[in-house]
């Protein structure tokens, strides 16, 4: 017996590229899926050539890359370009071409408006082929871990922190400086000093800047950055990715970066998705972080009908006769307590942070034989009414009376984030700025329905419809072709 031989190193052996990718490869869905997008209208730098100059990648080549790296996760420039060299399918998919780490950087770089807008597009074209139905949108977020540190990220608190230790430090230096003789301390401790009032004047600038730009805390490293809880008590400084996805077939229809919570995110993303699909009404699927009085009348005006979980009750004692129990008369603008007591307002309206509020009580409260059991203030029970309770109550009604559709929630929207952030490991980001991070949130997007698309109808069928689209982008060139020539044209007339 003997072991198995492989083929002679000095062999020449005349074998295509062709031959080298398997039909079913990934690389041969790519090629066709960039090949039907119309790459002129997406925004990509260098799609129109100079007449002078060095000749620059085509944009489609180098999107090529990208989509095929991201779902490998193979993420950075320089292990991108390493792939280049070595990997028989991108060698395939490139035609051989191998552009250097830096060119591969500055195009993700550049062209972050270009990758949301291939993102869109990819969302028209499942649209067209059936895949999307937009009747239940299921909306979530998830979490990704930034360029920055914790230890470069500062609020007010961390910047009074250390003043305070600095001058602290400072006064203990100078103590000492009054204290020795020692020419040789002397001038140790002054120069330890001048370094604490260098810090304090880093910290004072950071000081200045939080204070000026209205905002709770600053990033050094990554200025867009956040600190936020990014798992499971464990807190860090990132960015908090909005994603939208459709119920037919999970696929995703829209992704922006948000604030550090979801309280504002709602109607952002249901609006965007209604102009995007061209829908006229749909249902949206979220979880209680979304329900904000606000947002839910935003999305009731533009026909949008939400499912957003019931906020848990806030009041300080659990043992304290609960809201629903108090019943609301729309007509007179009172409650009627368990008691059958009226409790009203004065009808003066509170300013809070993005709406109002009317306080209502009762006097009868001084007297009430279950006053103990009902609240312990001094002052009797206090109910606050939003200004945008009923909106709150009507979709509170819905989820409640349909728990059986909200429950699809979880199955339209969160097994998405295990896929990107378990398998595709995109637990961080390895861009700064919101425009950037998004570019790579749409790369991933994409490449998510692309690899959906397949599991829905099979390679060859995905083939097919691509295909489909094909003279559509053809028509579409021919059309910039005249269009160009006749520019061209009025402008030799002009000469």
């Amino acid at each position: 017996m003997n072991y198995i031989v492989g083929e002679n190193r000095n062999q020449i052996q005349m074998i295509a590229l062709e031959q080298l990718v398997a039909p079913d490869s990934w690389a041969r869905v790519i090629d066709l899926f960039v090949d039907i997008l119309p790459i002129d209208e997406l925004g990509f730098k260098h799609v129109k050539l100079q007449s002078e100059g060095r000749p620059p990648y085509n944009p489609v080549t180098l999107l090529k890359l990208y989509l095929y790296g991201y779902k490998h996760s193979i993420r950075s420039s320089r292990k991108l370009e390493h792939s280049c060299k070595v990997n028989v399918e991108l060698w395939w998919l490139l035609g051989g071409l191998m552009p250097s780490f830096r060119t591969i950087a500055y195009f993700r770089k550049n062209n972050a408006e270009a990758f949301r807008k291939v993102f869109r597009q990819f969302v028209l074209m499942l649209k067209d082929m059936g895949l999307i139905e937009g009747e239940t949108i299921g909306i979530d977020s998830f979490k990704i871990f930034a360029q920055n540190s914790l230890r470069n990220n500062y609020t007010q608190k961390k910047i009074d922190r250390h003043l305070e230790y600095i001058d602290k430090r400072i006064k203990d230096f100078e103590a000492a400086l009054d204290e020795t003789d020692k020419e040789e301390e002397k001038e140790l401790l002054e120069s330890k000093i001048k370094l604490q009032q260098d810090r304090r004047k880093k910290y004072e600038t950071l000081d200045t800047e939080l204070k000026n730009s209205n905002d709770t805390q600053v990033s050094l490293t990554d200025k867009d950055s956040r600190a936020l809880m990014l798992t499971n008590n464990v807190s860090g400084v990132g960015y908090a990715v909005q994603a939208a996805s459709d119920s037919k077939h999970k696929l995703l229809v829209h992704s922006h970066i948000g604030a550090s919570t979801d309280k504002r995110e709602l109607s952002t993303a249901a609006l965007t998705v209604q102009e995007l699909l061209q829908l006229d009404s749909f249902n949206t699927l979220s979880d209680a972080g979304y329900t904000s009085g606000d947002q839910l009348q935003a999305c009731k005006y533009s026909g949008i009908c939400t499912y957003s979980s019931p906020m848990p009750s806030t009041s300080p004692n659990s043992n304290s006769i609960p809201l629903a129990e108090f019943h609301y008369i729309n007509d007179g603008d009172y409650y009627i307590c368990p008691c059958g007591e009226q409790m009203t307002t004065i009808g003066k309206w509170r300013s809070r942070p993005n709406y109002r509020s009317k306080v209502y009580k009762t006097s009868a409260c001084v007297n009430c034989s279950i006053r103990e059991k009902c609240t312990q203030n001094q002052n009797g029970r206090v109910i606050e009414r939003s200004e945008y309770q009923d909106i709150i109550d009507e979709n509170n009604a819905r989820v409640i009376g349909n728990r059986n559709y909200y429950k699809l929630r979880q199955q339209i929207i969160e097994h998405q984030f295990g896929i990107l952030k378990r398998q595709w490991g995109f637990t961080y980001t390895l861009m700064k700025g919101k425009a950037n991070v998004l570019s790579e949130v749409n790369i991933f997007m994409t490449i998510y329905n692309l690899t959906r698309c397949i599991t829905i109808m099979g390679m060859d069928e995905l083939k097919r419809r691509l295909k489909a689209f094909l003279p559509l982008v053809s028509l579409y060139m021919s059309l910039l072709l005249i269009k160009d020539e006749m520019q061209k044209k009025e402008l030799y007339l002009v000469i």
